[in-house]
């Protein structure tokens, strides 16, 4: 891929690498710039502002959650803590104040992790120059994903974080944080992001932008800007830089008859062709296939820029892990190829005593050299780059000799200050090790300590996995979803089954999961399903005549249901103890087996081919060459839900036969292992001595041998050829 000798890739002939028209929008001054770091500070921020507040607000968002307090803690400034009736109360209060609250108008797949009926609880309840609307004016599949907060054209905050649950924290990424809890109390994980403030002209434009997308979405027109000499400013804020240009760039898909804008995609090529020492990224995703080969082209340079990544140890989830995680490994797997000369790393932040092990980074930061720095909602992804709305707020070293040194040294200073929160060290710190070592992988590693640091990261995925997982133009597109082509795709000419047919059993199927998600969070579902009541529903059928079909067809039952099939084994061996565990356990996972297989066979081959894409069905043409082989490799090392696997299987080009034994010799070894420990577990507590007990310790023992088998055949090159 020849980046350097691609037009579109290379930076004018201009001194600076900012240019409107080409790689941002506009650039306007700032009186002020403030990076904040974390949402402790945004929060506060953000509601100072809200309260100076005379003419307008603007909420533009990506997710919100009216019940959310920006300071948990309480504000105590005399109006009330939830987010919506904090909005409530101050629109209410002031006659010529209006708020404009645009939030994406999501997927269902989203619908879980989000608060319901947004627009009865920030619309309709709520006071009429309250307004809050879902946007929802994007092609297929795309997002509104900017995080904008703009206060009367005067102040506005750009960058990763969304006014919602599960977002508020402070550097210091506590364990144990008590203020740590979401809408429902719930306790989550440390979170790291990055907002900026800016005020000038450069939030006038910011407001523009935020009229703009509001009328366009809405179809209706805000009120007029209106002058005013106050300055909502937040106390206590000390600005990072002063009388600075601001750039805002923009990623905006081509939808109906507006044309696409692709700012953003064309700042990181040109910051990246541009840099010369250091090029530092700390995002939430990475799987951009243009990022990384224009990182690649430069890591095969001698003299060229070091490349550090900070990104999360895992994605958001089992669905994120295999489908944007997979791509990031594909990413890193590209840079690790191209990097001749040591420049390049992938990092996470640790934090020691944290479950997860490593702090789950969600902000979109980059900076190259001292020259640039840039802050936003974008993403390193084929998405955030050509199909989200996004906005980056970026500043650069220009002007006289005095200016650039002052911007530069900001710049350094900015840069420097993320990275020694992640290694519990200071800004000056850092730059010291930085400047001494000639390197920043290397002052990386020197200021590492047992405490917080960070983790050099090398994302792997199995074998089966990254080829089942489709290229990224299905969970990381490059462009806007034709709805003709969706059609096309889905719908196949050649389709054996009559199209009507395929069509209902295709929405039956999205009825029934989406169903089986909201039962599981909002019914007694998840506490009838869980290990007790499970063992409690066991017994009951213990001693019936016909046992053996209950057990069996409930394995059926609750592989449709999405039930875990291991907690399935796991009851059974409690229950039935370890011989007839066994048989039942056996037999229910192959019927259950079965009858997904069946299921994938009914919506076909070129459907799922079709939704995959290629790489699916040439791994399906392998697997059924080496069929009996690779499905008992696939169970011994699981890639996907027992039942999503299986339809996947029945979709696919491997026999039944193949099929059923590869299940067998894939699953009975587990199986045996699994029942056994449950039942000498169970033995040794009910009945300690030392002959349950020793049972037990070489039951263990068989297990970790066991996990050091699959270890090492997950690293055999040559188990498999996919």
């Amino acid at each position: 891929m020849s980046l350097n000798k691609s037009p579109e890739n290379i930076v004018g002939s201009a001194e600076r690498l900012l240019q409107a028209g080409r790689n941002c929008w506009r650039i306007e001054n700032a009186q002020r710039f403030s990076l904040l770091v974390d949402a402790d500070i945004y929060f506060r921020a953000v509601r100072q502002a809200i309260l100076a507040a005379k003419h307008s607000i603007f909420i533009l968002s990506w997710d919100i959650d009216s019940r959310m307090w920006l300071m948990p803690g309480g504000a105590n400034d005399g109006y009330p803590e939830p987010l919506g009736d904090f909005l409530h109360a101050v629109v209410s209060s002031r006659p010529d104040l209006h708020a404009y609250v645009l939030n994406w108008d999501f997927a269902m797949l989203y619908a879980l992790e989000r608060e319901w009926l947004p627009v009865y609880k920030l619309d309709w309840r709520t006071h009429r120059r309250l307004e809050f609307k879902m946007d929802a004016r994007h092609p297929i599949g795309a997002s509104h994903h900017q995080k904008i907060v703009v206060i009367d054209d005067k102040l506005a905050f750009v960058g990763g974080l969304d006014l919602t649950r599960s977002r508020w924290d402070t550097p210091e990424h506590a364990c144990n944080a008590p203020l740590r809890r979401d809408t429902d109390g719930k306790e989550y994980g440390p979170f790291h992001d990055v907002q900026c403030m800016v005020d000038g002209d450069a939030a006038s434009a910011l407001g523009e932008l935020s009229r703009s997308r509001w009328q366009r979405a809405v179809k209706q027109m805000p009120i007029p800007f209106k002058e005013s000499d106050h300055d909502p400013w937040p106390q206590g804020i000390t600005p990072d830089l002063t009388d600075v240009e601001i750039a805002i760039s923009r990623t905006e898909p081509g939808f109906e008859r507006e044309p696409a804008v692709h700012e953003i995609k064309q700042l990181h090529l040109d910051a990246i062709a541009a840099a010369k020492k250091f090029l530092f990224f700390e995002n939430q995703y990475f799987t951009s296939g243009l990022i990384a080969h224009a990182l690649g082209f430069r890591l095969k340079e001698p003299d060229g820029p070091e490349v550090a990544i900070i990104s999360p140890q895992t994605q958001s989830g089992w669905l994120e892990d295999v489908t944007m995680g997979v791509l990031r490994a594909r990413s890193h797997r590209h840079l690790v190829s191209t990097d001749e000369y040591g420049h390049y790393a992938l990092y996470c932040p640790h934090i020691p005593g944290l479950k997860e092990g490593c702090l789950n980074v969600h902000s979109k930061v980059f900076a190259v050299d001292d020259s640039l720095f840039s802050v936003g909602s974008a993403n390193l992804s084929s998405r955030s780059m050509a199909y989200d709305t996004e906005c980056n707020l970026t500043i650069e070293a220009v002007g006289d000799q005095a200016a650039r040194s002052r911007i530069s040294a900001s710049i350094a200073h900015m840069r420097n200050r993320l990275l020694a929160e992640h290694l519990d060290t200071t800004p000056e710190r850092v730059a010291e090790e930085i400047v001494r070592q000639g390197s920043m992988h290397r002052a990386i590693e020197a200021l590492q300590s047992p405490g917080r640091s960070l983790q050099v990261l090398n994302p792997v995925v199995t074998p089966e996995l990254d080829a089942l997982i489709p290229d990224q133009a299905f969970f990381d597109p490059e462009r806007p979803i034709d709805p003709d082509e969706l059609v096309a795709q889905f719908v196949p000419k050649d389709a054996r089954k009559p199209v009507p047919k395929r069509l209902i059993g295709l929405g039956l199927l999205a009825i029934t999961l989406a169903l089986l998600a909201i039962a599981w969070r909002w019914t007694p579902m998840r506490e009838w399903i869980n290990l007790d009541s499970l063992i409690g529903l066991a017994r009951s059928l213990e001693n019936m005549p016909f046992t053996p079909i209950a057990v069996v067809g409930s394995y059926v039952l609750a592989g449709l249901l999405m039930v875990p099939v291991m907690l399935l084994i796991a009851v059974t061996g409690i229950v039935f103890g370890p011989l007839w565990g066994m048989g039942y356990a056996v037999a229910g996972s192959l019927l259950s087996a079965s009858v997904a297989y069946g299921i994938g066979m009914w919506l076909g081959r070129e459907t799922v081919r079709r939704m995959l894409g290629a790489r699916v069905n040439r791994l399906s043409r392998r697997i059924a060459k080496r069929g009996i082989i690779a499905m008992t490799v696939i169970r011994m090392l699981p890639i996907a839900p027992f039942t999503v696997v299986n339809i996947v299987a029945g979709a696919s080009h491997i026999r039944f036969r193949d099929y059923l034994i590869g299940t067998f010799l894939g699953m009975v070894p587990g199986i045996f292992i699994t029942v056994t420990f449950v039942h000498n577990l169970a033995e040794a507590v009910r009945n300690p001595s030392i002959g349950t007990v020793s049972v037990l310790a070489g039951v263990a023992i068989l297990l970790i041998s066991a996990a050091i088998f699959a270890k090492r055949m997950l690293t055999r090159k040559n188990d498999i050829s996919i």
